[in-house]
């Protein structure tokens, strides 16, 4: 898969993205990363790419000529979409990532200062995308958290074959806990059943825990999540009376 990423500090970027999984992915080619600087493209010898907005306020607001040219400048592919990281946008989760993962290649926009030109938007994107209702100095932390969470679903990317599909919000709920060596430290043991090698059971109780965390953290999720007879009876004997199901 190829990521085109458009940024005002494009050189920021390749450390994250040369590193573990990503870093792997790259080499072995399963992912391709295209960094531009957008300042390359601006029309003046001080490669000038903000300016005041019109009808006044605090900040700087990204031109439309620099960042439509950098678009402008990449090979053009009909089924690769311009995403502009915006607070505004669709917040990501799991589901969008799954949709963005069937696709050969995205176009990622990083904003800056107080926001890009409306005129990008309505002439280039396809998409805005916010990773929630919280402000960044920049697109560029929306943006790797985009290319992460894209690539871990794409095969070869991860080691294990189930590996993304036992993440958080893969299934619809919450992970389960994870343990590893040593058996017990400063008094805390790993749970017996992880110890059993029974897999059943094994598998059995992560079901129960990852339906107890997101039942105490993350409740809305069970509402888009299929559940069975046995997951109802188990959220039901955590829940007081007043708030169990129906049967």
């Amino acid at each position: 898969m190829i990521f085109d990423l458009l940024s005002l500090i494009p050189e920021e970027l390749e450390p994250y993205l040369n590193a573990s999984v990503l870093g792997r992915a790259r080499a072995a080619g399963l992912i391709t990363v295209r960094l531009r600087n957008i300042r390359d493209f601006a029309s003046d010898r001080h490669h000038v790419v903000d300016d005041l907005p019109y009808g006044g306020g605090d900040g700087m607001v990204m031109m439309a000529g620099p960042v439509v040219a950098a678009l402008e400048s990449l090979p053009p592919h009909p089924a690769a979409p311009v995403i502009i990281l915006n607070p505004k946008g669709r917040v990501f989760n799991q589901d969008l990532a799954r949709e963005l993962a069937l696709l050969p290649r995205l176009i990622l926009v990083c904003g800056r200062y107080e926001g890009i030109d409306q005129r990008v938007s309505d002439l280039k994107a396809d998409m805005e995308i916010s990773l929630g209702d919280f402000i960044l100095t920049g697109g560029e932390l929306a943006a790797l958290s985009v290319i992460d969470a894209v690539s871990r679903l794409l095969p070869g990317v991860l080691g294990g074959e189930n590996s993304a599909a036992e993440d958080s919000f893969s299934s619809g709920l919450l992970e389960y806990p994870h343990y590893t060596r040593p058996a017990e430290f400063r008094g805390l043991k790993v749970p017996d059943i992880l110890l059993s090698g029974h897999h059943a059971n094994i598998a059995r109780w992560r079901r129960r825990e990852s339906l107890r965390l997101t039942e105490k953290r993350r409740p809305d999720l069970l509402d888009k999540t299929a559940l069975s007879r046995e997951d109802i009876e188990f959220l039901d004997s955590l829940r007081p009376p007043e708030g169990r199901a129906d049967n």
